[in-house]
């Protein structure tokens, strides 16, 4: 059983047809270099934090939301995180805490919009705790290899070609950002 949710969690990062949630870590990713990669780690390990506690919530009916709303804000999270990237002084984020708050705060929301397709998953098991272990495991693994990825296209960009990082990070931000806009008009 641990293998199935551990290989389901990699699956729902990995997965091309649901790109949403790897152009959240591709905005996510864009404002830091690669030698800032523990600090990566942390904020996607955040965003899992915010992710499994949805996952959980809804797991056990102790939540419930509109999955149509759910699935305009995931594009909204991902526009933010790339406005945050273009407006927000790396000062004024790090004052308030929001490189850390904002990962796990689009977690939950982003957990909302599989927790209906989760709990089916399920079905009648009274113990969710090693699936949503597992699960989530498996998504942060799954994580990590995007953010790998990406962190390697960082490099091949910034130090093969020589972009300067603030280029990088702009224009990852304005293409994530444009994709979200285009995603939500998609979904309303």
């Amino acid at each position: 059983m641990f293998q199935v949710y551990l290989q389901l969690g990699f699956d729902h990062i990995s997965d091309l047809k649901g790109y949403d949630h790897m152009l959240f870590l591709l905005a996510l990713c864009a404002a830091y270099s690669v030698r800032e990669w523990k600090r990566v780690l942390v904020l996607i390990t955040a965003f899992t934090i915010g992710h499994s506690l949805t996952l959980a919530l809804a797991a056990l009916d102790i939540i419930h939301f509109n999955q149509q709303v759910v699935e305009v804000l995931i594009p909204i999270t991902i526009l933010l995180t790339a406005l945050k990237n273009l407006f927000l002084p790396e000062n004024e984020e790090r004052a308030w805490n929001l490189s850390y708050l904002l990962p796990m705060l689009f977690g939950l929301i982003h957990g909302m919009g599989f927790s209906s397709f989760f709990k089916s998953l399920l079905g009648k098991e009274a113990d969710i705790i090693v699936p949503l272990f597992a699960f989530n495991v498996g998504v942060e693994i799954g994580q990590v290899v995007v953010v790998a990825l990406i962190m390697l296209l960082n490099i091949l960009f910034t130090k093969v070609i020589k972009l300067k990082q603030v280029y990088w990070s702009k224009g990852i931000s304005v293409i994530a950002g444009l994709l979200a806009i285009y995603m939500i008009i998609q979904r309303i």
